[in-house]
């Protein structure tokens, strides 16, 4: 195998595969990235954990075509420490010569046969959305995926494709997250969970464009097709919450607050609060204002925060952690906070506009002495 390419293409192509690299495997190729220059002037590079496998494409003068296997952390230290030049890549029974400019490394390789090839996505079904929008969905979502391996179909995200376009929901049983937007294009109505592991990863390859996603459901896994690279993950089987049947929406309590605002005033009463000292937030939503207090053993913080409505002067506990994630998520100036009891969920909405998200938190018991 031989090839040259410029460095900047084969590092970030290098970067985005290495995310799916296995820090430490029972395979020594999964290590590694696999390698494989082709014909069509294309060198593929690899990245696979047996859950998520990642493969990018970088354009190169390709003189002999081969595959092989290199150790990924040392593959890519070497690249990025190379100048910015035309990096030559030189690799004949597994011993593998780099240069650029005056500089020279020697290596050996790992038979690219030790590397599991990646799985096959039968397409059944498939959409098309902007990268920007995903990404955009991912983060605001991701937040309020679940950790707790017992119920293992809640550490994803349930992608649902139908009349509305896509909507996507995260849930850890403490909170809900759900963002909707339109699809570019879509085959039909479907749903699939995807990893939250793979997600995350989703995230950091999209970029702020309007070039189109393509979203592909096979039987067992789904591909995303991101620009020149590919990711395949593992779906996520099992029952999912029936979250249009827990959310609740007859809510007598509607009041009005500014994102910024009321974020911040839960900011500041939650500095003392920590992981040792752990208080919820007392909230008391009167005529035009929430009164937020916190208390712990080192003292008492309050702040007031003005809204549009009146809640009547319930009390209501939150997690201050959990409130904060779903209004930084939040990606209106202005949100709704709907309510019905101390123990009912709050809903944040939109004031305005599209429902096109929507958080919900679970309260917290507050102490009578609190």
């Amino acid at each position: 195998m031989k090839f040259s390419c410029e460095k900047a293409l084969l590092q970030t192509a290098i970067l985005t595969a290495s995310r799916a690299v296995s820090p430490k495997s029972t395979i020594p190729a999964l290590e590694g990235l696999l390698l494989e220059a082709e014909a069509s002037g294309t060198v593929f590079i690899t990245g696979y954990n047996q859950e998520t496998g990642i493969r990018s494409a970088v354009q190169a003068d390709v003189t002999e075509v081969g595959s092989m296997v290199l150790p990924a952390r040392l593959f890519g230290e070497i690249v990025r420490k190379m100048a910015d030049d035309t990096l030559v890549f030189q690799e004949e029974k597994l011993k593998v010569h780099i240069s650029c400019g005056m500089s020279e490394f020697d290596l050996m390789g790992i038979d690219p046969e030790d590397f599991p090839e990646l799985p096959t996505v039968e397409y059944q079904n498939s959409l098309e959305i902007q990268e920007q929008t995903l990404r955009s969905m991912i983060g605001q979502t991701l937040f309020a995926v679940s950790a707790d391996e017992s119920r293992p179909v809640h550490t994803g995200s349930l992608f649902v494709v139908d009349d509305d376009g896509l909507t996507m929901v995260a849930v850890d049983g403490f909170r809900l997250a759900l963002r909707r937007e339109q699809v570019a294009s879509k085959n039909g109505s479907f749903e699939f969970v995807v990893p939250g592991a793979s997600l995350s990863e989703v995230e950091k390859i999209c970029r702020e464009t309007d070039e189109l996603v393509s979203i592909h459901q096979g039987s067992r896994h789904i591909l995303f097709k991101i620009g020149s690279t590919i990711l395949i993950s593992r779906r996520l089987e099992g029952e999912f919450l029936a979250w249009r049947q827990a959310i609740p929406r007859n809510n007598p309590i509607k009041v009005t607050a500014g994102t910024k605002q009321l974020l911040s005033c839960i900011d500041r009463v939650s500095l003392i609060v920590s992981e040792k000292l752990k208080s919820p937030l007392r909230c008391v939503i009167g005529d035009g204002e929430i009164d937020i207090t916190t208390k712990t053993a080192i003292g008492t913080a309050h702040d007031c925060c003005p809204v549009e409505g009146s809640g009547g002067g319930l009390e209501i506990g939150f997690n201050n952690k959990y409130m904060m994630d779903a209004l930084k998520a939040a990606p209106m100036d202005q949100v709704t906070l709907e309510l019905s009891s101390p123990i009912t969920p709050c809903i944040i909405v939109p004031a305005e506009g599209e429902e096109n998200f929507l958080f919900m938190v679970l309260p917290v018991r507050l102490k009578a002495d609190y």
